[in-house]
């Protein structure tokens, strides 16, 4: 039962911790490594498949050899390692406590909505009305419960019953491919095919596993057939799914200007919708943790 306990122990340091001090991040030092790539390559596309093969492998590796040496030696030590992996490799609280406060500060404070938004969604949000900053807010929370949660957690849960460190090199590996899609994914950076592609299709299922958690988690199950055609307008295959399902479940309208429009309603996010969609991606947050915990307690 030790990736039962792995789970749970992941579970509650997001609710009691949310995320370690910066400077103590796992995955903002994976960051800051990964940045060291970010140069002028001679075959920059090369490069990218390189990066995108090896670095994942390379801090699975580690991820995995660590837990084997501590559950060699104690399998509750192994399992607390492994949840630790778990732990760091995912987010649910400070997703939805940054978005709950750039949605509060969209009626107190417009201009520094506009500022705090930056932490959430990589657009420029100058010009930005309340309810797109309140969109903008709501779409970024779907879109990272996929990526920021379910999809390690689902990589865990599926590997940890073989062994607690095949499940944190799973939970690892897809949270760093995340990571290089985040820092190279860009049509504008010449490494970022490699990475973007890969993101793609690690990312395929868990999207879509996510607009049903949202769905359910709305109450409303039926949003993401609703959601079908308006999940392909983005340019991603992947994150229109989350976002139009809980655009549907809303009744609302998201969008980023001049990109893309979710028309599950009229109008965009009051701040009651904007703070309903938010609590439904933590309902869907803990709604994942109790699936992996599930699942992996019957591979067991």
């Amino acid at each position: 039962m030790t990736p039962v306990v792995a789970v749970v122990l992941a579970a509650g340091l997001d609710r009691l911790v949310a995320e370690p001090p910066t400077k103590l991040h796992p995955v903002a030092w994976l960051g800051r490594g990964i940045g060291t790539l970010d140069r002028a390559w001679r075959y920059p596309r090369f490069a990218g498949v390189v990066a995108a093969l090896s670095v994942p492998l390379f801090v699975a590796a580690v991820a995995a050899g660590v837990v084997a040496v501590v559950a060699a030696a104690s399998p509750v030590g192994g399992a607390v390692v492994a949840g630790l992996v778990c732990f760091v490799s995912t987010s649910r609280r400070m997703l939805v406590d940054e978005a709950w406060a750039v949605v509060a500060a969209s009626e107190a404070d417009l201009p520094a909505a506009r500022e705090r938004l930056r932490s959430l969604a990589g657009r420029d949000a100058t010009d930005l009305s309340g309810g797109e900053v309140r969109s903008a807010a709501v779409e970024s929370a779907a879109e990272n419960l996929a990526d920021g949660l379910v999809a390690p957690l689902a990589g865990f849960a599926l590997l940890a019953p073989v062994s607690v460190a095949a499940g944190a090199a799973a939970a690892a590996a897809i949270k760093t491919v995340n990571t290089l899609d985040s820092i190279f994914g860009y049509r504008s950076e010449p490494m970022g095919w490699a990475p973007a592609r890969l993101d793609d299709l690690i990312m395929w299922l868990p999207a879509r596993v996510s607009a049903c958690l949202l769905a359910v988690s709305g109450g409303k199950p039926g949003a993401v057939v609703r959601a079908r055609r308006a999940a392909h307008e983005p340019s991603s295959p992947n994150s229109g799914w989350p976002m139009a399902t809980l655009a549907a479940g809303l009744g609302v309208r998201l969008g980023k200007p001049g990109a893309y429009v979710l028309d599950g309603g009229p109008d965009l996010p009051t701040r009651a919708d904007a703070d309903r969609g938010i609590t439904v991606v933590s309902r869907a947050g803990w709604l994942a943790f109790g699936l992996a915990a599930a699942g992996v307690i019957a591979a067991c």
